[in-house]
């Protein structure tokens, strides 16, 4: 093959000329020619848009592919690579080559953005691209139909394979068919048969399901059976479900009957659930009596308690037991009797034990070791008595459940209980009774330790202390178990004998108070003083525990009180009479006896002093007022005789005893002139003295009324006189200035002397204002 011809060079400038559209060899009517104009529109387009983009990239591709199958290339650093090609491919190349040795350049410069990094040689695809570019794509195409034809007659003959295998499947299911069109009429009378066999099926079960119904109803099954009966099986969840069960199967079962009349069935099923039931009653009185007698034992003999509800607490399944139990009456009262035996000895075995052995490590300390304290030792009994009974009475109401009754919701907290018989629930009086019993031992050992300590007792302050003690308990008790209660019957009486011991004490110390009265003064006598301060302690007592307060004392309580021989808490009038009536006589007694001997003595100052000072005993309570009332009275009496004997003796100390006497007891028609006593002379003197006396101090104060221990009344008793005093003056101005009395100069004889005869100007000596007139 001859070389091609050399093409010239052309150089960057030539073809950034030919670009510009300015040729050097070409003159501007060239310019104008179409080719030309093709050719500049050509080299002047834009490939920016992305259709022209993606064309060049395919063909880009196209070519791409044929050149790494053998043609040659020139990368871009110009270095040479042989591509392989057909010789048709090589013979266009000789051809062409001056074709493109003339664009070779035009194509680098417009083609170079999109040309991979390798570049078409000029003389290489190139140039058989522009040539045969509708060719090669028809080739491509061509290429491509014959790859789709030859896939697409694969799948034909898969397609014919299938069509084979659905045509042998069709006839083998024809086949399968009319054998089983032959089978059904073959097995037609077995279905049939089968269909009826199924029906009798559905009718049993629903007979087999309507009788487990009816045995569930009314039929306990093996395990309950074995609940309530077995005695291996200690009562629990179990047998209560068992026994409701039970109960119901029962008034079913009844029900049933009472409907559609007597049966053998139900009266099977009646027999057997009461065989049951009864089982289960006696299961249930063996179970109570085997937890009460070990109920508050264990842990006193593991640590020798002293806390009387120790180990005492009820268990939801003892509760329940009680609860279903009551309805054998007969069986609970045996039950509860061996629980009143357990309690009744651990109580008194506790209880000694408090007393002689106190708790462990010897804390809290033995209450006999009070016993020099006589109110401690037995308050301490008391408290602890009264705890039991709190334990006891709270742990039976937790066992019959009392807190779920009607009975026990009636009743506010903290209020009174009511004992009365008929009136109190079942409940009640089941708790009741067995309260008492529990504590009733408990009677012996307190009833000689109290009576020891209160028959030893001398000073009545003591006496009454214990006495109201015992008789706060014994209305406690009775509040809280009953007056029945063995042991509220026996505070009673232990209440009845401390405050007789009381009574005889303060009676004997009465007696006492006649003896050693020599003393001279005015004032109450020591040994009335301190029986008055005995008296005082008592109602400073009785006012601090005093239980008469309307809010808390039932009239019952009240009436009963009073109608015990007096010998009661609420026995204060007689506390008083007891104590104050001895002092009173003791008070008149001396001052009879000093009167007889001592003239001199001032019988009716003492009398008064003793009746003031009994008075300011009582003054500050309430509770004594009949007492302060017949006292009040008696010195009134008193003040008045005082008053009167003051009066008196004013008179005769002012010289006016002679005169105020005459006018008192002379005749209606004797002259007052004419009388010795009151004659000028004497009448003149008589006024003088009293002129002389209204100069002296006992005009404002009276010495024998000095001696009296309260102020008041000195103030009173003296003014009292004095007013007395002025009135007799008037009387005897008023008397002298009568004509018919005779005083021939009445005005002198009056105005000579202070008070001049004038009623006012005595007033306002005495100090008494206008009271006088």
């Amino acid at each position: 093959m001859s070389s091609p011809a050399p093409r010239p060079s052309t150089s960057p400038l030539a073809s950034r000329r030919l670009v510009s559209g300015v040729s050097p060899s070409h003159s501007p009517s060239q310019a104008r020619n179409p080719v030309s104009l093709r050719l500049y529109k050509v080299l002047g387009a834009g490939f920016e848009d992305e259709a022209t983009k993606e064309a060049l990239r395919t063909v880009s591709e196209l070519y791409g592919a044929s050149n790494a199958a053998g043609s040659k290339t020139t990368n871009v650093n110009g270095n040479a690579k042989p591509i392989a090609g057909s010789s048709e491919d090589s013979d266009e190349l000789d051809s062409d080559e001056d074709e493109r040795s003339d664009t070779d350049e035009d194509e680098k410069l417009s083609l170079g953005p999109y040309l991979s990094r390798q570049v078409v040689a000029p003389t290489g695809a190139a140039a058989r691209a522009r040539k045969n570019l509708r060719r090669d794509i028809d080739l491509k195409l061509a290429s491509s139909s014959r790859k789709f034809l030859k896939a697409l007659g694969e799948v034909d003959q898969k397609l014919d394979a299938l069509q084979e295998h659905i045509t042998s499947m069709r006839t083998q299911c024809d086949e399968a068919h009319e054998q089983l069109q032959t089978t059904n009429e073959a097995c037609k009378s077995l279905l049939d048969q089968a269909g009826n066999l199924r029906q009798e099926r559905d009718m049993i079960a629903t007979q087999q399901t309507i009788l487990n119904l009816f045995l569930s109803r009314f039929t306990l099954s093996s395990e309950e059976v074995t609940a309530l009966t077995s005695r291996d099986v200690p009562p629990g969840k179990l047998f209560f479900t068992s026994m409701d069960k039970a109960t119901k199967v029962r008034e079913d079962c009844r029900v049933l009957m009472g409907v559609d009349g007597p049966t053998k069935a139900g009266l099977d099923i009646i027999a057997a659930t009461f065989a049951n039931l009864e089982q289960a009653y006696e299961k249930i009185f063996r179970y109570l009596v085997s937890e009460f007698q070990t109920i508050g034992r264990g842990n006193r003999d593991r640590e020798r308690s002293v806390d009387p509800d120790a180990n005492l607490e009820a268990s939801p399944i003892l509760k329940e037991a009680v609860r279903r139990l009551r309805s054998r009456p007969e069986l609970l009262s045996e039950a509860l009797g061996a629980l009143s035996q357990t309690r009744q000895s651990t109580l008194l075995a506790t209880f000694l034990d408090a007393l002689t052995r106190g708790g462990p490590s010897g804390l809290p300390r033995p209450i006999e070791l009070h016993a020099h304290d006589p109110l401690r030792y037995i308050g301490d009994m008391l408290a602890w008595v009264h705890q039991a009974i709190a334990a006891e009475r709270e742990f039976m109401e937790s066992l019959f459940g009392l807190g779920r009754e009607g009975e026990s919701s009636r009743r506010m907290i903290g209020s009174v209980r009511r004992f009365e018989k008929g009136k109190m629930g079942e409940t009640e009086e089941w708790i009741g009774e067995v309260v008492d019993r529990n504590v009733g031992k408990l009677c012996g050992p307190l009833r000689v330790r109290v009576q020891q300590t209160v028959r030893s007792q001398e000073r009545p302050i003591l006496a009454f202390k214990i006495a109201n003690l015992l008789h706060f308990y014994a209305l406690t008790m009775r509040r809280t178990i009953g007056e029945d209660a063995a042991l509220s019957q026996a505070l009673g009486e232990l209440s009845e004998m401390s405050y007789k011991v009381f009574f005889d004490a303060i009676e004997a110390q009465g007696r006492a108070l006649l003896r050693d009265l020599d003393d001279s003064a005015l004032s109450p006598p020591a040994t009335v003083e301190e029986h008055m301060q005995t008296l005082r302690e008592i109602l400073s007592v009785y006012e601090s525990s005093r239980l008469d307060d309307p809010s808390d004392t039932q009239p019952e309580e009240d009436g009963k009180a009073e109608t015990s021989g007096g010998q009661s808490h609420f026995g204060v009038e007689r506390i008083l009479e007891i104590m104050i009536n001895p002092a009173l006589e003791v008070c008149l007694t001396a001052a009879e006896d000093k009167k007889r001997s001592r003239p001199t003595w001032d019988k009716s100052v003492f009398v008064l002093n003793c009746l003031t000072y009994l008075q300011g005993v009582l003054e500050p309570y309430p509770f004594a007022s009949a007492e302060k009332e017949r006292l009040d009275a008696l010195v009134e009496e008193r003040v008045n005789d005082l008053v009167n004997e003051h009066y008196l003796d004013i008179l005769r100390d002012a010289g006016l005893d002679s005169a105020v006497a005459v006018l008192e007891t002379k005749a209606p028609g004797d002259p007052l002139s004419r009388i010795e006593a009151t004659q000028p002379n004497e009448l003149s003197l008589a006024l003088q003295k009293f002129s002389n006396w209204l100069s002296g101090l006992e005009v404002v104060h009276s010495p024998r009324l000095s001696r009296l221990t309260v102020q008041r009344l000195h103030s009173r008793i003296h003014q009292a006189a004095l007013t007395r005093v002025a009135n007799a003056y008037r009387k005897l101005c008023e008397e002298v200035r009568k004509p018919e009395n005779k005083y021939e100069a009445a005005s002198t004889l009056l105005g000579g002397q202070r008070p001049f005869g004038q009623i006012h100007l005595l007033n306002q000596i005495f100090g008494l204002g206008d009271e006088g007139e």
